[in-house]
């Protein structure tokens, strides 16, 4: 009666159904000797969880680290060489900009580079307005396409 009872206990126990005091009879049938010889199997389940139970973390966990002050500093340092790279960089910036505002004084010279420039777009504009030339040749090709659908119309008329 007691083997049969444990059999249906370790099955529950696999569905994982059992309780704690369910499971608790289960962890002391297997801690005996006397173990039917068809369970022997699950004696060193039971008996690692046992083993387990008294097992105890002894070890000091350290809660800071000193690595993270080296980081600290050394964000600090770098932040500090990019702000005065940058506040350099801008002063130089600054001088030869006051010098060079990048003007002509001369009106004639002005107008010149001014024409220059316009007609480098322009070239560019055609450029692209020769290539559209195809894009009528892809209308006509529409068009032919929908009389196509046209007589697909028709004889669907027809057949009906």
């Amino acid at each position: 009666m007691v083997l049969n009872n444990i059999e249906q206990l370790i099955e529950k126990y696999e569905n994982g159904e059992t309780t704690l005091q369910e499971e608790q009879r289960l962890k002391d049938y297997f801690s005996q000797n006397d173990i039917a010889p068809h369970l022997e199997v699950y004696k060193p389940l039971f008996a690692y969880f046992k083993a387990n139970k008294q097992e105890r973390y002894t070890k000091d966990i350290p809660l800071k680290t000193k690595k993270t002050n080296m980081y600290s500093w050394l964000t600090v340092a770098a932040v500090a060489i990019l702000m005065l790279g940058f506040y350099f960089k801008s002063t130089q910036k600054v001088t030869s900009i006051d010098n060079d505002l990048g003007t002509i004084q001369d009106p004639q010279l002005a107008y010149n580079e001014v024409v220059r420039s316009l007609e480098l777009i322009s070239k560019s504009m055609n450029k692209g307005a020769a290539t559209m030339g195809y894009l009528e040749s892809y209308n006509k090709g529409l068009s032919t396409v929908s009389y196509i659908s046209e007589l697909e119309h028709s004889s669907n008329i027809i057949f009906k």
